[in-house]
């Protein structure tokens, strides 16, 4: 397949394509897996073990369904589309590593086998930069709503962002094609969240002041107007100072990807993110779903508190588990100037805190990465990530605009760079929520998670878990085939035990016993007095017989 290269800061592709790796394969026997595990720390545990974890829930505060609608900020383009730029072209046909290090196609084999498709019937909510009708999507791609501009529908992917993200869930592609998405028979609600390319308008500056005559000038009142709605700012910051807090994808580590505080007002705020999760679980049909949110805020812990947006998000993601049996899935964050990484000596008392993996219980916080298996340098630690998943060398759908092809390069500040992200490792692990969601349609979203944390390829740390892969790499095969205990209704170590308590043994009479071993004593006392006699008369006898003894 054609591959191009496009400018504007879009994907690019170059002519070294990564070849089919094979790596270290995941186990994919059928086994008999515990509960989830317990979080563990490479240091004393502080005081408060549970000191990072977020304020219980206010569910008051989740917002209505507002039917897809725009915000209370209205956004301006600032930068061109992506588009595909003239030049020499390459095959990407090899499969991308993560999809062999995940051993990806013989999932979808057992799901055919068993259900006839691969995640069919399972809608998945891709709450990003928008996403194009890709010829790879476009007979499975639904609009779900627009929180950057009025008038969309969530189908502009002006970034390209949510595309690529999409492509790594539900792509298909032709036989000859190695690329596939995970689950390639679900269909995509897409709903535009953020966008880099798109800003808050500027303020308009109020025109000179007349020379004073001492009449109002005509058609006012000789005083500046207010500015309209449309150029109202970005709420202030309830975590301590410093800028508005703001979401953006989460793209390439150390440099990509906006964070909290970035100045630039791009589109996308934490409120706009709850809105968009309470519209995703409204969304028709959605119930028994997935929502992918590959867009995160960073911020510091400073204070301990818990901002307005970030309650609201809670809530919102609280309604969609709860209310609506979707699993959340959100990409962990990446480390950046603005997002550093927790690399503190205490692990339970994180420096930074990213949202919505914050909310671990009732999300999947999914960490990266890269060929050798081992945690990618970018991805963000944290007690709250689950699981992990490929998220370095990514090939996925062309964002660019009338492309039916494939990208695995982007342009970031005039470089071509790979893609990456913990942004594409969640769509891996929502594709494989996918699978099992359609293979075992009866698990609510909180089994469902389960499955995924129990099955994973656990690290080699005290209770199976840690702060760089949470539970480990996402196990597609185990979680479509192992035994969990808890869904066979089996008790294990950490349930309530079960009254194990034998009855107690009747009443025994012990004197006959007891009678019978004193005879058997005396006997055998008997018996050893007589043969000492014997033994005694025997040894005074005179030798030679019964003759009388001579005097010597």
């Amino acid at each position: 397949m054609p591959a191009t290269r496009y400018s504007k800061g879009a994907r690019v592709r170059s002519t070294k394509v990564p070849g089919r790796v094979t790596a270290a394969a995941l186990a994919a026997t059928v086994a008999v897996l515990g509960p989830g595990l317990t979080p563990v720390t490479a240091v004393a545990q502080p005081s408060d073990a549970t000191a990072w974890k977020p304020p219980p829930l206010d569910s008051s505060t989740a917002p209505p369904d507002d039917g897809g609608g725009h915000g209370s900020i209205a956004y301006e383009k600032s930068k061109e589309c992506v588009k595909r730029k003239l030049g020499a072209t390459v095959q990407v046909q090899n499969a991308p590593w993560g999809q062999d290090y995940l051993q990806i196609r013989q999932a979808q084999e057992l799901a055919k086998a068993k259900r006839g498709s691969a995640g069919g019937g399972v809608r998945v909510a891709v709450i990003d930069t928008g996403v194009r009708a890709h010829p790879g999507l476009s007979d499975r791609l639904e609009a779900g709503g627009d929180y950057v501009t009025a008038t969309g529908d969530g189908t502009e992917d002006c970034d390209g962002h949510g595309t690529e993200v999409a492509g790594i869930i539900a792509g298909r592609t032709g036989p000859d094609i190695g690329f596939t998405g995970v689950a390639p028979d679900s269909r995509i609600v897409t709903i535009r969240q953020s966008s880099q390319n798109y800003k808050k308008p500027e303020k308009t500056a109020a025109p000179p002041a007349a020379p004073s005559t001492g009449a109002p000038p005509p058609g006012g009142s000789g005083q500046p107007q207010p500015p309209s709605q449309s150029q109202s700012q970005l709420p202030p910051s309830q975590s301590g100072g410093g800028p508005a807090a703001g979401t953006g994808p989460q793209q390439q580590g150390g440099s990509g990807g906006r964070q909290q505080g970035d100045g630039e007002g791009s589109a996308g705020t934490v409120d706009t993110l709850a809105k968009a999760v309470r519209r995703a679980a409204d969304h028709a049909n959605m119930v028994g779903g997935v929502i992918n949110m590959s867009v995160d805020n960073c911020r510091s812990s400073a204070g301990g508190l818990i901002t307005p947006g970030e309650r609201n998000l809670q809530a919102a993601i609280h309604y969609a588990v709860a209310e609506k049996n979707i699993v959340v899935v959100a990409a962990a964050g990446n480390k950046s100037e603005g997002c550093p990484q927790n690399d503190q000596a205490d692990p339970n008392q994180p420096k930074t805190v990213v949202t919505p993996p914050w909310f671990s219980n009732e999300v999947l916080s999914v960490g990266a990465i890269d060929k050798t298996g081992g945690i990618a340098d970018f991805s963000i630690r944290g007690p709250w990530v689950s699981v992990a998943a490929p998220g370095t060398d990514i090939i996925s759908l062309d964002p660019a605009e009338g492309s039916s092809e494939l990208a695995n390069q982007t342009i970031e500040d005039g470089k071509e760079q790979t893609i990456q992200g913990t942004s594409f490792a969640a769509p891996y692990v929502s594709g494989v929520v996918a699978l099992v969601r359609a293979q075992f349609p009866n698990l609510n979203a909180a089994q469902v998670m389960h499955r995924i944390t129990s099955t994973a390829q656990h690290p080699g740390a005290n209770g199976g878990r840690d702060n760089f892969v949470g539970y480990g790499v996402v196990n597609p095969i185990a979680a479509m085939t192992a035994i969990v205990p808890q869904e066979e209704g089996i008790t294990l170590p950490g349930d309530p035990p079960p009254d194990n308590s034998l009855p107690e043994l009747p009443t025994k009479n012990w004197t006959p016993m007891v009678v019978a071993l004193a005879g058997t004593g005396g006997g055998l006392i008997a018996l050893l007095v007589t043969l000492f006699v014997v033994h005694t008369i025997r040894r005074n006898r005179p030798e030679g017989g019964g003759g009388t003894r001579k005097p010597a």
